[in-house]
């Protein structure tokens, strides 16, 4: 039994690895967006389960976690913007995380649950337009014939 659950989770992980060094860079966008979520929706359950009032350490712990990952990933989202290619759309994207991880460091320090949710709302706008931008570039590109590779990416 312990055998067979070992081979499940190098399988699952072996599969995850696979799926990140084969996704479109959108794809890794979209990635980090879910993965940002999963841990803001984690925060916000635990501080939501406090209704004691009584602070927990192992609790105040596991949310700064969660807060300090989505601010890690909202920082690789910040290094991969394109300034140059981006323009304004780049500028304006690197303020909002900017106000993100600004606004997520104020929110776990004072254990503000409606803070956290309001840049959880936000990131899932964000994360709802580039799938769309994402399945409109697929689509024209699929429905494009290719006149050869584009090495340039």
């Amino acid at each position: 039994m312990e055998g067979d659950i070992l081979a499940y989770s190098n399988a699952l992980s072996a599969y995850k690895e696979t799926r990140i060094k084969t996704a479109s860079q959108g794809q890794l966008i979209i990635m980090l967006y879910d993965e940002a979520a999963k841990q803001l929706d984690q925060a916000i359950d635990l501080l939501m389960k406090n209704t004691s009032g009584k602070k927990d350490p192992g609790r105040i712990e596991k949310i700064s976690k969660a807060v300090l990952k989505t601010q890690e990933i909202i920082t690789e989202l910040m290094v991969s913007l394109d300034f140059d290619q981006g323009g304004e759309i780049s500028r304006n994207l690197f303020s909002l995380y900017t106000w993100f991880n600004q606004e997520l460091l104020e929110a776990n320090i004072a254990q503000d649950a409606k803070r956290i949710q309001a840049v959880r709302n936000l990131m899932n706008d964000l994360r709802s337009a580039w799938a769309e931008i994402i399945a409109k570039t697929s689509a024209e590109s699929v429905a494009r014939p290719s006149g050869g590779v584009n090495i340039a990416g």
